[in-house]
Parts: C-alpha cells; sequence; structure tokens
C-alpha cells in the first residue's frame, strides 16, 4: 500500500505562543480506517484545518500524495451546506470541479443514492436531520471525488437515530475501499471500523497502533473514557 499522506513533524502555534500541535508525525496509507482520538482541545480540528490545507503549521510539512485532495466533514454541518436543495448542494461542487450537464448528473445521482439521500433530492437542505446533513456533506465529497475524507467530532449534536445514520455511512466508507480519518472523543461510537488508533493530547501523539492495543492503554489520563468499561472488546465498538 502507499502513503496518500505524511504529516511530518507539524507544530502549529497561535498568536500569545498557545501551542497546538507539537511535533505531529503520522502516515496515512491508501484505504486506511484511522480513528483519531482526543478530548476538547487536544489539537483534533487544527490538525484537521491543516490536512486540508485551510491553514499552515508553524513549522513542519504536511504531504498529499499528487494529485490528492482532502474532504472535510466538519463538526457544524450547517455550515457546509451551499444548495437549497441536496441536489443543488451536491451539484455545486462538483461543477466547481468542472463536471458538464450530463455527467454531472449522473456524479449527483450516483453520490446521493451511495449516501441513501436519492428520495431526499429536492428536500429543503436545512430542514434536514443532523444526520441526514452530515451524510449530505459525504455525498458533496464523493461527488467531487475526494480521496481522502476527514470526519471531525461527527457525532457533535447528534441523537440516536443520527449517530446511527454516520455509523452507518461511515462503515459503507470503509467498504468502498476510502480512505477515512474520523476525529472524535466518542470513540465508543466507532472504533470497531478502525484499522488504526491514534491518541492526540495536549497537542502530542501519546499513542499509535491497533484499537486492541490503545484499549489496553490508561485511556483516561489523556481524558478518554475507556469504551471496555462497558463494552466486553474493541469489535462492539459500533453503535449500529
Amino acid at each position: 500500500m502507499e502513503h496518500i499522506l505524511e504529516v511530518k513533524n507539524v507544530t502549529k502555534v497561535f498568536a500569545g505562543d498557545v501551542q497546538a500541535l507539537d511535533d505531529v508525525s503520522f502516515s496515512v496509507e491508501s484505504g486506511e480506517f484511522i480513528l483519531i482520538g482526543g478530548s476538547n482541545g487536544s489539537g483534533k480540528s487544527v490538525l484537521m484545518a491543516l490536512i486540508a490545507g485551510l491553514d499552515e503549521p508553524s513549522s513542519g510539512s504536511i504531504e498529499l500524495q499528487a494529485g490528492v485532495r482532502a474532504g472535510l466533514v466538519f463538526q457544524d454541518a450547517d455550515a457546509q451546506i451551499l444548495g437549497e436543495s441536496p441536489w443543488e448542494d451536491v451539484a455545486f461542487g462538483a461543477k466547481n470541479c468542472g463536471l458538464k450537464k450530463n455527467a454531472l448528473d449522473e456524479c449527483v445521482k450516483s453520490a446521493l443514492e451511495k449516501t441513501g439521500l436519492a428520495d431526499k433530492k429536492d428536500f429543503p437542505s436545512r430542514q434536514m436531520s443532523g444526520g441526514e446533513k452530515r451524510r449530505l456533506a459525504v455525498a458533496g465529497i464523493l461527488a467531487m471525488g475526494r480521496e481522502l475524507i476527514i470526519f471531525d467530532e461527527p457525532f457533535a449534536n447528534l441523537d440516536w437515530p443520527g449517530v446511527r445514520q454516520v455509523c452507518a455511512i461511515l462503515r459503507q466508507l470503509k467498504e468502498d475501499g476510502k480512505t477515512v480519518i474520523v476525529l472524535t472523543h466518542e470513540i465508543e461510537k466507532i472504533l470497531a471500523l478502525a484499522s488504526r488508533f491514534i491518541i492526540l493530547d495536549k497537542g502530542k501523539i501519546r499513542f499509535d497502533g491497533t484499537p486492541e492495543e490503545g484499549l489496553a492503554l490508561d485511556l483516561e489520563k489523556y481524558s478518554i473514557r475507556n469504551p471496555l468499561r462497558t463494552y466486553k472488546s474493541a469489535g462492539d465498538l459500533l453503535w449500529l
């Protein structure tokens, strides 16, 4: 497998000498499903913004494989909605990528079908549920042909049905061989899908290995509740 992303010795310092990331390094191979766990304020959202090119590191480098671009699913799903309907929203990004009428229509139709939103293609986007809005964001990313999909706290402010919808689309992306990075403190909801578990704490990577190895650690010292207090094994950690 080939590396699709290389994060090398990345540090990010904001005004007032506030250090959000401290010498962060890891690589991502094509087709991997990685969960980056960390408490609020650990640096997860900052890391996502840097990988996506929305900001630049103070030092270090972030290298995406030639031709690869990342697609983002933000905590605030409403912030990503640009179209009045799911069809218009998905078409907006695909059109900006240069797709013309026939190819555009087929691409949008396919993306909505893959995310289970075909029957809501004309529904008012902002009246959709939280889970549906996150699926809509994924549809837009698929339509633009993004090879790497990053989710920042995908379960934030979702009810049980919404969480299940997001877990279902994450499982589908894994089955389709997409490269996925999920950044969340709610590891119990999705860890079963992960091939790799990274712990980010106070801007530093404290662990990078298998979910089973990570669950054997004292996660509480990183302000992460160990789900094995409630669940039997890593394989049970999927809210579907």
